[in-house]
C-alpha cells in the first residue's frame, strides 16, 4: 500500500497513451512547455523592468501594448 513500483507507472502510462492518443499527449506537453517557458520569460522581463516608476510612467502617458491573437487551428 506505500508508493507504486515502476510496473504501476508503465501500466497507467500505457492506459493513458490508449486512451488520449501520443498525438493529443504530445501537443498538450509542447503546449505546457512552451507556456512554462513564456511565463519564465515574463517573470525575468517583469522584475528587470517593471520597476513601480516605469509602470507609474505607462499609465500616465497613456501607453498602451497592441496585440493581435491568432486562433491556433488543429492539424
Amino acid at each position: 500500500m506505500g508508493s507504486f513500483s515502476i510496473w504501476h507507472w508503465l501500466i497507467v502510462l500505457v492506459i493513458v497513451a490508449l486512451v488520449f492518443g501520443t498525438k493529443k499527449l504530445r501537443n498538450v506537453g509542447e503546449d505546457l512547455g512552451g507556456a512554462v517557458k513564456g511565463f519564465k520569460k515574463g517573470m525575468k522581463e517583469a522584475s528587470s523592468e517593471d520597476t513601480p516608476e516605469s509602470v507609474t510612467q505607462r499609465v500616465e502617458t497613456g501607453e498602451t501594448i497592441d496585440v493581435q491573437a491568432k486562433e491556433k487551428k488543429d492539424a
